[in-house]
């Protein structure tokens, strides 16, 4: 079992630049492949970036890439999203999720296993 919380969301300008975090509980964070969602209002949740359990592989969804930077501190037990260049379509609430299973890019959102309760980020135009 492993519990995910997440920080960092706020408001903020178009153009402007957030980092999210999630954070884990436990001691086998280094084991769970890594992802995060989000979840626009009346929308479903889509992947955004996934990250292998090294840090060393990561993959974006097409409407964040070039933009967002996800990495990993195992050390830490957490994960980073670097959001650079924000649009208000970035607007929406983010969740980090761990598959427990997977040594590798994770990007269904069905094979992850935990869910943290997300964080807003709100980006005005």
């Amino acid at each position: 079992q492993v519990q995910l919380v997440e920080a960092g969301g706020g408001l903020v300008q178009a153009g402007d630049s957030l980092r999210l975090s999630c954070a884990a509980s436990g001691r086998t964070f280094s084991s769970y492949a890594m992802g995060w969602f989000r979840q626009a209002p009346g929308k479903e949740r889509e992947f955004v970036a996934a990250i292998d359990l090294s840090g060393a592989n990561t993959y974006y969804a097409e409407s964040v890439k070039g933009r967002f930077t996800l990495s990993r501190d195992n050390a830490k037990n957490t994960v980073y999203l670097q959001m650079n260049s924000l649009k208000a379509e970035d607007t929406a609430v983010y969740y980090c999720a761990a598959d427990r299973r997977a040594n590798r890019i994770v990007t269904a959102i069905y094979e992850y296993d935990y869910w943290g309760q997300g964080t807003q980020v709100t980006v005005s135009s």
